[in-house]
């Protein structure tokens, strides 16, 4: 009797480990799937890599014409059909892949942003086609998704940028292609005097986590419109905005209750933002950033942070998204906030926004300390 209660708790007490001991299984099942998708998509660049620099060289001694490009394509085609992906335009993106990531431009780039590690030495040179090292920054993101930022960025600090933050949010080609067209480069590494004093010193690196402009033409809005339009178009749209917000955000509630005293408020959308494992509020305005929105936003963090967030997260943030805001009233309102607050604009269409290499550096340091 005894010994069959006794295997009965060494049973029970296995099932209480059981999810444990599965989700380590589950753990090492993902390792290797990740590390065969690495391996598979190193193959790739390092085959296009190859390519593109045989077909280069002899473009660029002149002894293959475009018209041979052509005929390479077609013999592939006829002779192994089971190579698929070799059309005479993939064959060019090939070709405009090696020249532009080997170029000195290029390499000088991530060498002034990131490291050496992330650079092919200068010495490595292509004497046989088939001889080479890959740059390590090429490995963080798929030939497709290079291809993307190859034709349509323009400089290499922009295509470092794209590199870093599609490998950062796990981009597949939909949404950086939405990303580079929103002009993510800009818009996050643009001046950050919408961000509050207390924001900037609780969350040194919220300015490159955190847009201060947001683009949500996927709502085909109005010029005029409601609040409530907005937000109901936002809750519809979701994982479209959640991919313009940055894919760390994870959307948790809209209408969020907040008990105070006797009275209930309502925070419009509640986040949770895994980089900095903290709540954000977003409050939503159909006009102008007013100074007086911003003391109801602290109020709701304040609630937040008494009642809402766990002892192992940080401070709440809140953002006010609008549709415009006076800089000057902006950076008074910001100056003396020492909440963890930003506004944020949100814009129907897209517009040019400056570029600024000092952010860019930001960017690539918290992408450096986190890899």
């Amino acid at each position: 009797m005894d010994s069959n209660l006794d295997k009965k708790q060494a049973f029970d007490l296995t099932g209480l480990d059981m999810a444990r001991q599965f989700d380590e299984i589950v753990e090492i099942i993902l390792s290797h799937r990740s590390r065969a998708s690495r391996a598979v998509n190193n193959e790739l660049l390092m085959t296009a890599w190859q390519v593109g620099c045989y077909v280069s060289t002899k473009l660029k001694s002149e002894e293959w014409g475009s018209k041979v490009v052509a005929q390479l394509s077609e013999y592939i085609r006829a002779n192994r059909p089971d190579l698929k992906g070799y059309s005479r335009r993939s064959i060019y993106n090939m070709v405009m892949f090696y020249d532009e990531y080997s170029s000195a431009e290029f390499a000088d780039t991530v060498m002034r942003f990131l490291n050496s590690e992330f650079v092919q030495p200068k010495t490595a040179q292509f004497v046989q086609p088939t001889v080479g090292q890959l740059p390590k920054i090429l490995e963080l993101t798929t030939l497709t998704n290079h291809i993307e930022i190859l034709c349509r960025c323009k400089t290499s600090e922009e295509r470092m940028f794209y590199i870093l933050y599609a490998n950062k949010e796990r981009l597949v080609k939909r949404e950086l292609q939405r990303c580079i067209s929103n002009q993510t480069f800009s818009t996050l590494l643009g001046g950050k005097k919408s961000m509050s004093k207390g924001m900037l010193e609780t969350y040194p690196s919220a300015p490159v986590m955190f847009k201060d402009t947001l683009f949500i033409d996927f709502l085909n809005l109005p010029k005029k419109h409601s609040e409530k339009k907005l937000k109901d178009g936002l809750l519809e749209h979701m994982k479209q905005f959640i991919l313009e917000l940055g894919k760390d955000f994870i959307f948790m509630d809209q209408e969020y209750r907040l008990e105070v005293g006797s009275s209930t408020f309502k925070a419009d959308l509640l986040f949770f933002h895994r980089g900095i494992q903290a709540l954000v509020a977003v409050e939503l305005k159909k006009s102008k950033f007013d100074p007086r929105d911003l003391g109801q936003l602290e109020f709701y963090l304040e609630a937040l942070d008494r009642d809402v967030k766990r002892s192992n997260e940080n401070p709440s943030v809140g953002i006010i998204l609008c549709p415009e805001a006076d800089r000057v009233v902006v950076e008074y309102a910001m100056s003396r906030s020492m909440s963890p607050t930003m506004i944020a604009q949100y814009k129907r269409i897209l517009i040019p926004q400056k570029r600024m290499q000092a952010q860019l550096n930001e960017f690539c340091n918290q992408f450096l300390t986190n890899d």
